[in-house]
């Protein structure tokens, strides 16, 4: 198994879409760092401070006036609502949700690429496994060998679990080593909140505690990680099925751009909670931010991403044990 494993994974190093992604997570990073930094500079010529209580005020003030104005939509109150009241209690407790620093921004970046940007650099190196193989007519030598095919298979798919393993490993090591340059390294230790819920239009925070931003940070990376293995498992089990590469980025593409739709539509559609796609966002139930649907728990998408993620990976083996190649 060792050695499939090891043979697999020279392929996808040989194909060098690794180092592509981790290029072009390099290039947004420096992009998000430069635009991040600009934002600081304008709030703060502004406000003509630095203070951070000033500024979290004049948030607080601006939300205000967005929830007063006219026209405003029923789900982006209720959105504004909650954060309002998070705000409000951020600044009642003396504490500063957004120091600058590397952890901060890798904060930031994870939350905001969990759901479209990391599942999509996992679908471009996942999407051919076994696709390209099937459509190059490489299956059949490979399968001429003496080794059964559900251990070639679990070879591809643990492969498939280090280098996801290595596209979060290098966006934590790309953020921390480009936005510290311009930010700072500090910060690991910087007291955040966690612990809210939702309750209707309401913000709990009976449970809300404090914790260190490195234990918040990894808390964030294991849900960012958990969600990428789940997307990749979905392109693994269509690769299967499909021998058209092309058509196996389609599909997920077609389903990842739907959640994101989906996710700002449903909250009247209860049942589109069973949805893979409108339940990637994890990192929301740790930061506050209302579901999409109402009654959605931590648990709850974690349990359907599971379940999703365990289908796809049976008739994955399945289809590849029992169908004919040729």
């Amino acid at each position: 198994m060792t050695d499939l494993v090891y043979n697999e994974m020279l392929k996808i190093i040989r194909k060098k879409r690794l180092f592509i992604i981790a290029a072009i997570t390099a290039v947004l990073v420096a992009l998000f760092t430069y635009a991040q930094f600009k934002h600081v500079q304008d709030v703060q010529k502004r406000l003509g401070t630095a203070d951070w209580r000033t500024q979290l005020q004049q948030q607080i003030i601006d939300t205000q006036n967005r929830l007063n104005s006219s026209g405003i939509d029923e789900e982006w109150r209720k959105f504004l609502q909650i954060r309002l009241q998070q705000q409000q209690y951020y600044l009642d407790h003396n504490i500063n949700p957004s120091a600058p620093g590397a952890p901060t921004f890798m904060r930031t970046f994870v939350e905001n690429a969990i759901d479209l940007f990391l599942p999509l650099m996992v679908m471009v190196v996942v999407a051919d496994l076994v696709s390209s193989e099937a459509s190059g007519g490489t299956i059949k030598l490979l399968l001429t060998r003496p080794i059964k095919r559900w251990k070639i298979l679990l070879s591809k798919y643990i492969a498939m679990l280090l280098s996801i393993s290595f596209i979060v490993l290098s966006l934590v090591c790309l953020s921390w080593l480009i936005s510290g340059a311009v930010f700072g390294y500090g910060g690991w230790n910087l007291p955040l909140l966690t612990g809210f819920t939702i309750q209707g239009e309401e913000l709990n925070t009976a449970n809300v505690h404090l914790i260190s931003q490195w234990k918040y940070l990894l808390m964030e990376l294991g849900l960012a990680w958990f969600v990428a293995v789940v997307v990749g498992t979905l392109t693994f089990m269509l690769s299967v099925l499909i021998r058209s590469t092309a058509a196996v980025m389609g599909v997920m593409l077609a389903a990842l751009i739907s959640g994101a739709i989906l996710a700002n539509m449903v909250s009247s559609w209860e049942s589109a909670k069973y949805f893979f796609m409108v339940n990637l966002r994890l990192t929301d139930y740790i930061s506050g931010t209302a579901p999409p649907i109402n009654g959605m728990t931590l648990g709850f998408s974690m349990s359907v991403l599971a379940v999703w993620g365990i289908a796809a990976l049976l008739v994955a083996f399945f289809v590849f044990v029992k169908r004919d190649v040729y």
